[in-house]
C-alpha cells in the first residue's frame, strides 16, 4: 500500500509542474477512461467456486483443452 502512496504522490508532483499541454491532456484521458469502471460484486457461490479453481490449480488437477474437448464428444454420444 505503501508503494501505491508513494507512486501516486510521484505522479502527482510530475503533473503538478508540467507545462507539457499534451502530456496533461493525455493524462486526463487516461483518467476519465476509467472513470466507468465498477467492481463486480460476486456471490458467495461464485467466490467458493473461484477458490475451489485456485486450489485445483495448486494442486495441478488440471486437463488440457483437447482432453476436454474429447471427455465432451464422448458425453454427447
Amino acid at each position: 500500500m505503501e508503494n501505491i502512496q508513494k507512486l501516486r504522490n510521484k505522479i502527482i508532483d510530475r503533473v503538478m509542474i508540467s507545462s507539457n499541454s499534451q502530456l496533461l491532456e493525455a493524462i486526463e484521458k487516461i483518467l476519465s477512461a476509467t472513470e466507468g469502471e465498477e467492481e463486480i460484486a460476486l456471490s458467495s457461490e461464485q467466490i467458493e467456486m473461484l477458490l475451489m479453481s485456485e486450489s485445483d490449480i495448486e494442486n495441478n488437477r488440471l486437463i488440457s483443452e483437447e482432453d476436454l474437448e474429447k471427455q465432451d464428444e464422448e458425453w454427447l454420444k
